[in-house]
């Protein structure tokens, strides 16, 4: 079984495209008037950007505590490549400089109130 699609809640859905395609590597397929996106990574998993617009309410979605969403890099200089480039956007909160974590390498930062790991894959090696 593989995952077909996530699909996360955000208000800004056109700066979440240019977060999710320019820095971390997704195609974006539609833009359907900046309420809806759908964009895809390596062609085997899609990603819904759903405008909170869309929900009929224009507040900062809300996500449990420590609900986040995570991507792999291939190693440490990937990590660190993908902290330097996002590090001076406005839109993203960082948590933290890329450190050792648990078994690996990596960081957390915040778009909007969804929390994003980036770190490396510490079960595979690429």
């Amino acid at each position: 079984m593989e995952l077909n699609h996530i699909n996360l809640v955000v208000k800004d859905v056109d700066t979440a495209i240019k977060l999710f395609s320019e820095y971390l590597g997704f195609e974006l397929i539609t833009n359907r008037n900046s309420k809806m996106a759908v964009l895809q990574n390596n062609k085997t998993f899609a990603l819904v950007i759903w405008g909170q617009v869309m929900n009929n309410d224009e507040n900062l979605p809300e996500y449990p505590a420590n609900f986040h969403i995570g991507f792999y890099q291939e190693d440490e200089n990937e990590v660190s490549q993908i902290f330097e480039k996002i590090r001076t956007e406005q839109y993203i909160r960082l948590d933290g400089q890329p450190k050792k974590m648990r078994n690996t390498f990596g960081f957390y930062f915040y778009f909007e109130n969804l929390m994003i790991e980036i770190s490396v894959n510490p079960f595979y090696t690429f």
